[in-house]
């Protein structure tokens, strides 16, 4: 081995080659085998010593490692954040949490950088930027929104850059600061859509009158169809309402489910659709029906603090378990984004711990707590029923495999037209 340059003296050490001992006397290998015991007492500490050389170059070495991965996130946020104020706005298209926005913090966050936001249904805001892109127009920088409008239009319409290379802070990119230990996309590719919430959900969200059914009695899905609940049943006509599509994913794509289970509900069980979800409750409640099958959770826990006698299965009911749902809570970066480091600022501040905790505070209300699939956030204000349980399968609905809905309305439009 060549010489070091290291001062071995200051170790209490003779100076000699780097491993090797020079003592005068007798000349020792680090690395051949010696019997450390028979050595003299002053040998031993020289020895020891060297031990210690090993260890600090060790530490400075792996400190030396990391404070070049400090300096190199650093000098990148830097730089965007630069390159933000710069720009001096961001333009977010947020489908369903616009408070996280209109809360004030991320402008408070960054003076420098104008947030201007649009509201709406994912439906009208992807079909929106469509028509705008057809026209010319890049006027958005950031999409948030519920997982169907944004994967069905911007995505498979190929308007999105990859988000992951917009991750920079290492509290978004560490894995481990998500559940499971991972980071959630929704595209199969891993880059383009990223989930940041993870709701359990009561998998097909029915509802029922609580003086005409006993829940206990319906341990299965397959339990409706029981021939006393023909004609008392109600369904939201996926191809009329708006953000119903989450419990319809859990219908067709359940392996226990799925079209054999829709092809009798819907073809023997005279249900009646409809595309008012406030028409929907008020049935349910005055008795009109039994059991609405799916129903938008929200809608009920309203209706049932309001005095009617209606109610939602526990997440927990059924044997085919529970999904698990984003609600409004995906991200993606538009491709041609006029703003394109101020979207990395918005993104990245979302995603962060203090993003993530104002959004289960802001969009969090009574009988809906949201959750973020960040594991250091607060959790108190989610029901024990509602948490997530670690080592538990869910059938998740922001997997690729399940997100087209398209087989589930061609099948609803085959069994209602052979009914007629």
């Amino acid at each position: 081995m060549g010489k070091t340059t290291l001062d071995f003296r200051s170790f209490g050490l003779a100076q000699g080659k780097f491993g090797v001992l020079d003592c005068g006397w007798k000349r020792i290998s680090m690395f051949s085998c010696v019997d450390f015991w028979s050595l003299s007492d002053n040998l031993k500490s020289k020895i020891q010593n060297l031990k210690w050389l090993w260890v600090v170059i060790a530490v400075l070495v792996v400190g030396e490692a990391k404070a070049g991965e400090v300096a190199k996130w650093q000098a990148e946020w830097d730089q965007t954040v630069r390159a933000a104020e710069k720009e001096g706005q961001v333009t977010v298209s947020i489908g369903g949490y616009g408070a996280i926005v209109d809360s004030g913090a991320f402008q408070k966050a960054f003076p420098k950088i104008k947030i201007t936001h649009i509201t709406g249904a994912g439906t009208d805001l992807t079909q929106r930027i469509s028509a705008e892109r057809r026209a010319g127009k890049y006027l958005i920088d950031v999409y948030n929104g519920g997982g169907n409008s944004l994967y069905q239009t911007l995505y498979l319409g190929k308007m999105l850059d990859p988000i992951k290379p917009a991750l920079i802070l290492p509290e978004v990119t560490d894995a481990t600061k998500w559940w499971e230990g991972k980071q959630k996309y929704t595209d199969k590719e891993g880059q383009y859509i990223f989930v940041y919430e993870g709701n359990v959900a009561a998998g097909a969200g029915a509802a029922y009158n609580t003086q005409l059914l006993d829940p206990r009695e319906f341990k299965t899905y397959w339990g409706f169809l029981n021939p006393k609940l023909k004609g008392k049943i109600l369904s939201t006509d996926i191809r009329k309402v708006r953000g119903a599509g989450i419990p319809w994913q859990f219908l067709y794509y359940h392996p226990d489910l799925g079209p054999k289970f829709l092809r009798r509900l819907f073809g023997e069980m005279d249900v009646t659709m409809t595309a008012d979800l406030r028409q929907a409750i008020d049935w349910l409640g005055v008795g009109k029906f039994t059991l609405c099958i799916p129903v938008q959770g929200g809608t009920v826990y309203k209706a049932k603090n309001q005095g009617l006698p209606v109610d939602q299965f526990d997440s927990y009911h059924f044997k085919e378990g529970v999904n698990l749902s984003s609600a409004f809570g995906e991200i993606a970066v538009m491709n041609r984004a006029p703003h394109p480091n101020a979207a990395k600022v918005f993104i990245n501040w979302l995603l962060s711990r203090e993003g993530q905790t104002l959004f289960q505070k802001v969009i969090s209300v009574p009988g809906d707590a949201r959750n973020s699939r960040r594991i250091d956030v607060p959790k108190d204000h989610i029901p024990a029923d509602e948490q997530r349980r670690d080592k538990m399968t869910y059938f998740d609905t922001d997997d690729p495999d399940t997100k087209d809905l398209n087989p589930a309305m061609k099948l609803l439009d085959e069994i209602l037209a052979n009914k007629k």
